[in-house]
């Protein structure tokens, strides 16, 4: 299975910990500007809203995309 591409409007993030709280594994909060990021390991190009995370956490990647409350995490 191929990797689960993940990007965030982080700009639009309201910090509601949805997404993070539903899957630690790739989401987190920014220390500095609050919202929403990709944890760093699976950050793409070292951008905080780009990522790939691996297959065994698509589900849990989109139940936190489904999650959010404002749509700004998009799964592919």
């Amino acid at each position: 299975m191929a990797n689960v591409k993940v990007t965030i409007d982080r700009d639009q993030c309201i910090s509601c910990e949805s997404c993070w709280g539903v899957c630690p594994e790739v989401f987190e909060q920014n220390p500095v500007d609050s919202w929403s990021q990709i944890v760093a390991k699976y950050q793409v190009g070292n951008d905080p809203s780009t990522g790939e995370a691996p297959a065994n956490l698509r589900d849990k990647v989109q139940e936190a995309a489904d999650s959010c409350p404002v749509t700004i995490i998009h799964v592919a």
